[in-house]
Formats: C-alpha cells, structure tokens, sequence
C-alpha cells in the first residue's frame, strides 16, 4: 500500500436546502508531505468537529484503485485525487486486509486503524446527487480513519508498513457491513464488542444487539 496523492482542503462555502454551509471535502493534491497530527492534519479544513476529525479520525485514506469505477458512474465529474475527501490516496489499499486496530508505520508517522467512513450529505453535494450516498453503501470500499500514534509527515511514495496486528480479526469491511446491516451479524457484533480498538460509544451501541 504506497501513498499516491497527499490531499488537504481550504473551506468551502456551498448551498444545502437553501442555506450556506462550509465543508472541508473539497480535498486537492498537494506537492508536498502532509502533517498527521493527533486530531487532523495540519492545514486542514475540519468544520464538522462532531463528525470528522478527533483522535478516532485524525487522517482519511481511500484506495485508488477504486476510482476507475467511480469515474465510469461520474464520467461528467472533474475527477482528480482527494475526490473522496481522502487525505492519502493509497493504492493496493483493500478494506478486507485491514483489520481494526492494526498499527502501521507510514511515513514518518505511525497511525492505528479505527473505523470506515460513513459518507454524509456533503458528498453528495460535491457528486451532484445524493443517490451516491447509497451507492457508495453498496460499494462496500468506504476507506478507512486512523487514529495517529506517532505524529509526522507523509509523503507521496511512502508505504503502510505494518508493524503490529489488530487485537482480533474484524476488518474494516466486516465493520462497514456491520454498520450498515439492519439485522446486525451476531458474530460480527461479538467481535466488535470485544475489540478495545473500537470505539466506546459504537461498542456500548453494538451491546444492544449481542
């Protein structure tokens, strides 16, 4: 998994239902390394603090290899890295492989495996329909959030070289299933629950289901 494109944001004012909103997914590709800090990156547009950004959502990486699919569905879109509000684009980046909880070196960072995206209405905004949300649901590749153990820069080239496994198997698609499922998988649920990688608050959630 190498590090393709490095993406930052500015904020953007658009129109929601009539009012103005600012959003920070209006991710382009930036020439140099970017900052992992321990609740985003440096020079980062953040707006929604409840939703995006903090400690379980420091840093977002969507794979690449996806995008083909993607411009095939959006083939009107101005289709550069970043599209997904991605921080890094990473190749080779595969949401099975990725268990919750894994510790990785990148860069000169080291950074923990949280949870999968969960896409909003800003990005169906930025594609110009909000049937996407549902389509990038059925997808089943929503990227994933990292929580940063070791702050530092990351440059395009740099490798996810894995250093420490994820304190059970649940990955990042089983999470994203779970999620997203409304009969919810006991076992899935089980191994939810018993990952401390996971946060506390979808954990206590997932008990109600066990």
């Amino acid at each position: 998994m190498k590090v393709i494109s490095t993406n930052i944001a500015q904020p953007k004012t658009v129109l929601w239902r009539g009012r103005k909103i600012q959003t920070g997914i209006y991710k382009k590709p930036i020439d140099e390394a970017i900052f992992l800090g321990k609740e985003d990156v440096a020079n980062d547009a953040v707006i929604d603090r409840k939703h995006h950004g903090g400690e379980n959502k420091a840093c977002y990486l969507f794979g690449a290899d996806y995008y083909d699919d993607w411009k095939e569905k959006y083939p009107q879109l101005d289709w550069e890295w970043g599209m997904f509000g991605e921080n890094l684009t990473v190749t080779a980046l595969d949401e099975n492989n990725l268990q919750i909880g894994a510790i990785y070196k990148l860069g000169k960072a080291v950074v923990q495996i949280t949870e999968p995206r969960q896409p909003c209405y800003k990005l169906g905004i930025k594609f110009g329909t909000q049937k996407v949300i549902l389509e990038f649901l059925e997808y089943g590749h929503p990227g994933t959030y990292v929580r940063i153990l070791k702050e530092g820069d990351v440059s395009t080239g740099d490798v996810l070289e894995l250093a420490e496994n994820g304190p059970n198997s649940l990955t990042v698609a089983q999470y994203n299933e779970l999620v997203n499922q409304k009969v919810k998988d006991r076992d899935l649920v089980e191994l939810a629950i018993e990952n401390p990688c996971v946060s506390l608050k979808k954990r206590e959630l997932f008990k109600k289901y066990a």
